[in-house]
């Protein structure tokens, strides 16, 4: 499987070999930013697995969870592409909105529920976590 995406300029591109380890719908005020006040998709990849082309910037800031995380967007149209976070340096968070097919983003649980404002749509179906929830398995 080879999975695809970038910025909508497609100054920048990406391919993955191989399936996502997981993705999690996250309402964390960080990500509300980044989502334009909504809640951001995120597909965990395995970093050795991800290719990437083009240049990001690279914005850095400490998450509510303690970590150092790294956002990386395009420098020419802005699109938010991968997150990635210093103290999982084996993994790399792609926004599910820049993959060719979205529906590889196939949300596995919502995070952060208690930073979501009183009017987010929230799965009622998917498993919920306050804030940040265990590691992901790799």
């Amino acid at each position: 499987m080879v999975i695809t995406g970038g910025c909508i300029c497609k100054a920048v591109r990406y391919e993955v070999t191989s399936e996502p380890v997981g993705t999690r719908v996250c309402w964390c005020r960080d990500c509300q930013y980044w989502a334009s006040g909504s809640a951001t998709v995120n597909v965990i990849f395995k970093k050795e697995a991800v290719k990437i082309t083009g240049a990001l910037t690279d914005y850095a800031s400490p998450a509510d969870s303690g970590s150092h995380m790294h956002r990386h967007f395009c420098p020419t149209c802005g699109t938010p592409v991968f997150s990635s976070a210093e103290e999982r340096p084996n993994l790399i968070i792609a926004r599910a909105g820049t993959l060719d097919n979205p529906e590889v983003a196939n949300p596995t649980s919502t995070i952060w529920t208690a930073s979501a404002p009183s009017w987010a749509c929230i799965s009622e179906t998917l498993p919920r976590f306050d804030a940040q929830p265990p590691p992901i398995k790799t």
